[in-house]
Order: structure tokens, then sequence, then C-alpha cells
């Protein structure tokens, strides 16, 4: 009971300092301060969310011998084996449209090489909250064709329609089935 009434009178203390610092002259000073621990509290957050989300992307892709798992949050890119070569993929532009989401898928060659036309699966859908894995249940897919350029390209962008999700809830976007367009052999002499 002793304990109880001094931590009262200790709280009580401590609120009449603080309200005398914050006088009428201390108080744009005051209303500085908050400002600023406002903001560091929501980068705090955003630095949190996104951690989370690249060690679940992380995890993902560790687990994965197939394809490579994007997760928006993370804004970084990931690293894939496939029959076009090594190539690095990352999102960007993750923004709503009329029916859902719409987004740019980066592929980059490593290293010099140039982008050979290729084909790719590309699935999109929600994460579990809980436990942090991709739901499959609503999940959707599509194919991307890359035609041969004239030149040769060592990065393309891709614009992603992804539907009936919106850049809230998009959790992953993941690539996989990577594989080289064949090229008509010219029979000119």
């Amino acid at each position: 009971m002793a304990n109880h009434l001094i931590k009262k009178t200790l709280l009580l203390t401590l609120a009449a300092l603080l309200a005398g610092c914050a006088s009428s002259q201390n108080q744009p000073e005051v209303n500085r301060l908050t400002n600023q621990v406002g903001k560091l509290n929501t980068e705090m957050r955003q630095l949190t969310r996104q951690a989370t989300a690249l060690e679940q992307q992380s995890s993902l892709n560790l687990n994965s011998s197939q394809g490579a798992w994007l997760l928006p949050a993370t804004k970084s890119a990931v690293l894939l084996k496939s029959e076009a070569g090594e190539v690095r993929l990352s999102l960007s532009h993750v923004e709503s449209e009329a029916n859902g989401t719409r987004a740019t898928l980066h592929v980059r060659a490593a290293g010099d090489r140039s982008l050979p036309a290729f084909s790719a699966q590309i699935e999109w859908g929600e994460m579990d909250k809980t436990s942090g894995q991709p739901l499959q249940v609503n999940s959707q897919t599509q194919q991307v064709s890359v035609r041969e350029s004239l030149l040769p390209r060592s990065e393309i962008a891709i614009p992603l329609r992804l539907s009936n999700v919106s850049p809230q809830q998009l959790g992953y976007v993941r690539v996989h089935d990577i594989l080289v367009t064949p090229q008509p052999v010219s029979t000119q002499p």
C-alpha cells in the first residue's frame, strides 16, 4: 500500500514538472518535439514492416527451388536462376487501378549479358496475416511474353495488371517458369 502511494506521489510530481515545462513560452518547442516523435514513430513502423517482409521474402526464396517470390513491401530485388540465365527481379510503381493493382516488373540480366526473348508465369495474391505465408486460395496467374528486340537489352520493364487485389492486399508476386522463346531460323542464303 505504501509502495502504491509513493508511486502515485511520484507520478503527480512528474506531471506537475512536465506541466511547468510546457509553459506558453515553451509550447512551440514542445509541439515541434511532439511532431518529430510522431514522424519517428511512423518511420519506425514502416521500417519494421519492411524488415518483416524482407525476412518473409528471404525465407520464401530460400525454400523455393522454382521461381522467385517478390513481396512489394520489401522494395528489394531477388536473383533467380532460369532458362534465360541468372536474372534480377524487382517490383516498382505498385498502384491502385480500377479493378485491382498495376505494377512494373523489372527483369535485368546478370552481368553484361543481354536478355533473350522469353515467357514467364506470374502469380499473385495475399499473404496470411497470421502465418506470413502466401494464400493460395484466391491466387491468380497470367503469362507474360517478352519478344526479341532489334537491339540487345540487359533490362526490361514489364507492366503488370494484377486484378481483384488492391495494393494494400497484394502480399506477393511470384515469377516462375521463365522459358526462352525459340526464334525462327532465317532461311535466306
